[in-house]
């Protein structure tokens, strides 16, 4: 494997130090599966294990949602076998919680019960610290999504204490976008795995991303400008929250006292 440049390891750096995701003596687990991102935070998490002077250590698991029956992960154990990273498989029907919730989100349901399951095995085996392999990309579409689809501004945060589970999710690659992870695949020399998921390429965040695509043609900061809306800094001028009927009442009296 190409050793990463020095350019990647110094945004890594930054993530990690910015937003304090490793400690001495953290025990990592890397949700890998086996798509050019989680493979690329597998190997760079790797390369910063040999550069920082914190030492941690660093697992990983892929969930097999059983979406397929020729479901193989052994490439991944090959590549996790180069990293000397201890690689661990869970089974988890995910495809047949689905089909039994017909009027849910796919997308959601798979999410959750795929965390679930990693959070848990985390905990089961003594990790302090889940690796997800969110990038750039990914915080903006939240970002556009949740504003669209919920009325929310909010994104994922680098770092995430679950105290259910007393594990924290943190989210090394936010300082990468998607297109230069795609382009560093040379570098870890594994070739990405195909998705198994049924209704990829057919998901509102694809949607999302072609929505940001398109509408950037006419304005070319678009992107730029989500990214900068993220920050808690960016916070401008909003309405304050709607009150209840019940909060009104007393203002509506003080409004019409003088009225027959």
């Amino acid at each position: 494997m190409k050793p990463l440049p020095k350019e990647y390891l110094s945004r890594l750096i930054r993530a990690v130090v910015e937003f304090q995701l490793i400690e001495d003596n953290d025990k990592i687990l890397i949700g890998l599966s086996g798509g050019k991102d989680s493979l690329f935070m597998a190997y760079a998490l790797t390369e910063l294990k040999n550069t920082l002077k914190k030492n941690f250590s660093l697992g990983a698991i892929t969930i097999n949602p059983m979406f397929t029956k020729d479901f193989s992960c052994q490439e991944i154990q090959n590549f996790c076998d180069k990293l000397n990273i201890p690689y661990h498989i869970h089974q988890v029907n995910i495809a047949e919680t689905i089909a039994n919730q017909d009027n849910k989100n796919a997308c959601y349901s798979c999410a959750f019960f795929r965390r679930g399951a990693i959070n848990g095995y985390a905990k089961e085996h003594g990790y302090n610290k889940v690796a997800y392999a969110h990038n750039h990309d990914d915080a903006v579409e939240t970002f556009f999504m949740n504003l669209f689809y919920s009325g929310q501004l909010k994104t994922f945060m680098p770092s995430t204490y679950l105290s259910r589970s007393d594990i924290t999710v943190i989210r090394p690659l936010l300082y990468f976008r998607e297109a230069e992870i795609r382009d560093a695949i040379s570098l870890h020399g594994q070739k990405p795995c195909a998705p198994p998921c049924p209704f990829n390429g057919n998901t509102m965040r694809q949607k999302a991303k072609e929505l940001i695509e398109t509408l950037s043609k006419d304005n070319p900061k678009l992107y730029e400008h989500l990214a900068a809306g993220m920050r808690v800094t960016a916070i401008g001028d909003l309405w304050p929250a709607p009150k209840s009927r019940k909060e009104m009442k007393p203002f509506y009296y003080k409004f019409f006292k003088n009225q027959s």
